[in-house]
């Protein structure tokens, strides 16, 4: 096959206050038509800017030096004109964020028409044609009428369709997918990769796959690049990296990742501490002070990318000194890299479910919102039932998860129980109170005490004005605690999170995602709460800090005896946290029970394809599945049929 893109050292620099940001340090790769590389890392690795270095969309202060060879011609020292002659023709991105992608201000079929006229001479009714052909291609129903829908009329999954169908407009050599499926639902994200797979098909085009989740690499990428601190670190074909893993920061990036395919619920394992800042890098691994195997001679300097002997004669390049000490399981002297940790045990956890104390019940819990017509004088013409009589409880100790795609009601759940909305004919007991019983706010106010919430985005629930210290204590001077009390039980819940309590006068903003996290869990904590909501906690956190506030909330429930109501999309992350499962469908639980025996032996078609929907991190797993999707109509499965 032909080499489409060939890069050479490439680095790229950015001026900063603080000193040159050295964001790529020497990435060389080659990629042929047809294959498709996935490059993998933490956040502030280098993916992206290596992605963008490509594209020729940096910014004007970046220095951008190496070798880019793109069919043949360098694109290093091209112009922007003669760079967007190549740019969606040539070579095409799909963006992270779909509608940041496609401007508001014209219609989907304005954008299609302009991506295919502005590299070919074509008539208006061509352009028309190929464009309505293209949406048909993505899959969106009524293409000729979709043509003249804006981009905030379509869903998120929808949006990214269109982007997609904008990438392979012009049968282009190369895509690069930049985050194609992170904020997506995984049926949503299963169907973006079947689409990526089919324009791969469609076009011929060699694939640049850029992502944190290894499951999405072991069902698409042929070779696998991992890079740390702007370099590559280990690069093989997927299934010698997955099954042959040589470079420490790799083994614990895979060991970091809940797996859905298993029920054991060993502790995850946390890469301790962050990234480095790459600014004056000193001459040595930069892996060296996060490394559980580190020597002194990794200190000395910087190990190069080298090939590594794995006995299968596949070419393996990693980066660490010790890479041929290490065996194929990932173990250095028949030890685990990574300390084994232990499962935390109580009392609590021996105790059978039926003798435990229910925490939360929820009877007959509905939700209703109407639908209103009218410019001015709004009238209600019907009504949409977002929740409808779900039942549930949660005893001590327990994690009950909710799962489900956007749109199925489980933030609605969260917002009626947070709210303690009374119930017209069911009721929300909270510890053993009615909410129907209430009827003052300082009864209410009392009973806030005993549930708390974690949200989602750990920036957007932290005041920036507010220094850590304050925003813990906030829940507590609100129930009237004494202050001396207060700044002892900020140090007490600081330290219980894992974080150092002489930091506590600092502002979030100098904390990472992780550690942002963690100040969340310790505020919904300050109150001595009986359970704790979270919604999503993880989502937003890399692979490896999320491993390690996965552990935190597991050691928490156990320590505290606490009650978790836990919603998300990521069912990996369930089936490793949860004992107990709901699975949400259009306002309604559809399966409810025991998260081994759901996920183990799913009843109803919509979960089955919702766990059908899941990537696991083994390309040989992972490709020799069958994948199921639910028919609404038919409430059937059927399988997923070849691009």
């Amino acid at each position: 096959m032909s080499t489409v893109l060939s890069v050479r050292d490439l680095k790229v620099s950015f001026a900063s206050e603080a000193g040159r940001v050295d964001a790529v340090r020497g990435v060389s790769f080659d990629l042929e038509a047809g294959k498709t590389l996935g490059i993998v890392g933490e956040s502030g690795s280098g993916k992206s800017v290596t992605s963008l270095a490509i594209m020729g969309l940096l910014d004007e202060n970046a220095r951008v030096t190496g070798s880019i060879v793109y069919d043949g011609q360098e694109l290093l020292g091209k112009s922007d004109k003669q760079l967007s002659m190549i740019r969606g023709n040539g070579m095409s991105m799909v963006f992270q964020d779909p509608l940041t992608s496609l401007t508001p201000v014209f219609t989907i079929g304005d954008q299609l028409i302009e991506a295919l006229t502005v590299h070919r001479n074509l008539s208006k009714k061509d352009a028309w044609d190929r464009s309505v052909e293209l949406l048909k291609l993505v899959g969106i129903t009524e293409p000729e009428r979709r043509m003249k829908s804006f981009p905030h009329e379509f869903s998120g999954g929808m949006r990214q369709r269109v982007v997609i169908a904008i990438a392979m407009a012009n049968n282009p050599k190369l895509i690069i997918c930049d985050e194609p499926t992170t904020a997506l639902d995984v049926t949503i994200q299963a169907q973006i990769l079947d689409l990526i797979e089919k324009a791969q098909d469609e076009t011929g085009a060699a694939v640049i796959m850029i992502t944190h989740d290894m499951g999405v690499v072991a069902r698409t990428a042929d070779d696998v690049m991992v890079m740390y601190a702007g370099k590559p670190v280990e690069h093989a074909p997927a299934r010698e990296l997955f099954h042959r893993t040589r470079m420490p920061y790799s083994i614990g990036l895979l060991g970091a990742i809940p797996r859905v395919d298993k029920a054991e619920k060993e502790p995850l394992t946390p890469i301790k501490g962050n990234p480095p800042l790459l600014i004056n890098l000193p001459d040595a691994c930069p892996f060296a002070d996060r490394c559980p195997i580190v020597k002194d001679a990794c200190r000395a300097h910087e190990p190069e990318l080298l090939p590594v002997s794995t006995g299968t004669g596949e070419p393996h390049l990693a980066a660490c000194i010790r890479a041929e000490e290490i065996d194929d399981d990932g173990q250095l002297g028949g030890l685990p890299i990574y300390p084994v940790r232990e499962v935390p045990e109580s009392a609590l956890t021996r105790t059978p479910r039926e003798e435990r104390p229910v925490t939360l019940e929820v009877k007959n819990l509905t939700k209703t919102f109407p639908l209103l017509k009218g410019a001015f004088l709004k009238r209600k013409v019907g009504e949409v039932q977002a929740i409808k009589g779900i039942s549930f409880d949660v005893r001590e100790g327990e994690t009950m998860a909710i799962v489900g795609e956007s749109g199925s009601g489980k933030t609605t759940t969260l917002l009626q129980i947070m709210d303690m909305v009374k119930q017209k004919d069911g009721d929300i007991v909270i510890a053993g109170t009615s909410v129907n019983a209430l009827h003052s706010r300082k009864i209410e106010r009392q009973l806030r005490r005993d549930i708390q919430i974690v949200f989602q985005d750990p920036m957007g629930a932290l005041d920036p004005r507010m220094t850590v210290a304050d925003i813990i204590a906030e829940p507590m001077s609100a129930i009237g605690m004494p202050r001396d009390e207060i700044h002892a039980r900020v140090d007490e819940l600081m330290d219980l999170v894992g974080l150092n309590p002489a930091h506590s006068d600092r502002f979030p903003q100098a904390f990472s995602g992780g550690q942002r996290q963690r100040i969340g869990i310790a505020r919904a904590l300050s109150t001595n709460p009986k359970i704790v909501v979270l919604d999503e906690p993880v989502s937003a956190l890399d692979v490896s800090i999320q491993a390690g506030v996965i552990n935190l909330l597991d050691e928490l429930k156990v320590k505290l005896g606490l009650s978790y109501l836990f919603v998300a999309h990521d069912l990996s992350v369930v089936r490793h946290i949860a004992d107990r499962v709901a699975v949400m469908y259009l306002g309604d639980f559809v399966e409810h029970g025991d998260v081994d025996d759901v996920f183990d032996n799913p009843q109803h078609p919509y979960t089955k394809a919702l766990l059908s929907a899941i990537p696991v991190p083994d390309p040989d797993i992972e490709r020799s599945r069958e994948r199921v999707v639910f028919d609404p109509e038919t409430q059937t499965t059927r399988p997923v049929t070849a691009a």
